[in-house]
């Protein structure tokens, strides 16, 4: 299906922030904060309960493996998730711990992504950590059967952070880091294998969000041509919005996108190819394995379809230098909300 740019006018001039700035005044958005940043620079405290979302997540994709890591705070409960499928065997292992009424220890201050919850309901306790150290962060993941240890290299790169806003109530800051080397080890059943060369990325989100929501989310990291390159594409929750999450990232520097771009993605086969494009990104995601994952607990329900693969496609630079995207190893996903 086609999910398309809505309306003839889609590119955004985006107000870049240079300074630090506060996200809320209490439960409000600051206006101030609107725009996008090439690192962190908000500090994301809000006040109030019910509607605050709060999170770190870590990807992973290697040329064995691939992982997912979770520390979630939905202010009436916590989550603490891990993910890894066998790109070898085709394994797939998920583990999901609950809390209610839980507060994992997740930071407010700019850039401040150390996280830690432990977690269990009914399947045992799953345990997440992040701790952040100048230009490396350390993951550390264990559920039934399974453990992760990871470290992960923060080169000096742009990042792209953005403030959505939907309303003086209802706003989103997202972090997107992409292209960052990383290394380590899975226990599974008490046998350890080395994950392998691959890419991590980090989406951490603080927010305040409505009831319902659907997003489209996409990233890729890899060296193409001798050039570390990155593609970061979302879609549908920002749309209209004036904002996007959308840029490119070459050798460092973020090139970003102000347009909302046309999502085309089949879900009724796990393995067609998911197509974005716009004025200055023509991509294709052709899946190795797709995950579908399903939650519901009462109040909060969630449903995934994470497509796993390679990109190939072109984008233009802040310049209008044409640049391939092909061999970008990383996902593409559709998740419908309602938290």
């Amino acid at each position: 299906m086609e999910h398309p740019r809505p309306g003839a006018e889609f590119a955004h001039t985006e107000h870049e922030i240079t300074e630090p700035v506060d996200l809320a005044h209490g439960a409000r958005l600051n206006p101030a904060a609107v725009g996008w940043s090439r690192i962190p620079l908000h500090r994301t405290a809000i006040s109030g309960w019910g509607r605050t979302k709060r999170w770190e997540y870590w990807g992973i994709v290697t040329d064995r493996w691939v992982i997912g890591l979770t520390v979630a705070g939905l202010d009436y409960l916590a989550l603490a998730g891990l993910y890894v499928f066998d790109r070898a065997t085709g394994e797939e292992i998920a583990r999901d711990g609950v809390a209610p009424a839980g507060h994992p220890r997740l930071g407010d201050a700019p850039g401040d992504g150390s996280a830690w919850l432990a977690a269990g309901l009914g399947g045992g306790t799953v345990t997440v950590g992040v701790e952040d150290r100048p230009g490396l962060t350390s993951l550390h993941a264990e559920g039934r059967g399974i453990a992760v240890e990871a470290e992960v290299r923060r080169p000096a790169h742009d990042a792209l952070a953005v403030v959505v806003p939907w309303s003086a109530r209802h706003f989103q800051y997202t972090l997107k880091d992409l292209a960052n080397p990383v290394t380590g080890s899975i226990t599974i059943n008490g046998t350890t294998h080395d994950i392998g060369r691959g890419w991590a990325v980090l989406d951490r989100g603080r927010g305040r969000w409505r009831w319902a929501n659907i997003w489209n989310w996409g990233a890729g990291s890899g060296v193409v041509d001798g050039s570390t390159r990155a593609i970061q594409v979302g879609g549908r929750w920002t749309d209209g919005t004036g904002c996007t999450e959308n840029g490119l990232l070459v050798d460092g520097r973020m090139h970003k996108i102000g347009e909302d771009l046309t999502w085309d993605y089949d879900l009724s086969d796990a393995g067609a190819r998911w197509h974005v494009r716009g004025e200055r990104i023509d991509a294709v995601l052709t899946p190795f394995h797709r995950r579908r994952a399903i939650t519901e607990l009462g109040v909060l329900a969630v449903r995934t379809h994470q497509a796993f693969g390679e990109w190939h496609g072109t984008g233009i630079l802040d310049d209008g230098r044409e640049v391939s995207l092909d061999g970008l190893v990383g996902w593409a996903e559709e998740s419908r909300n309602r938290w």
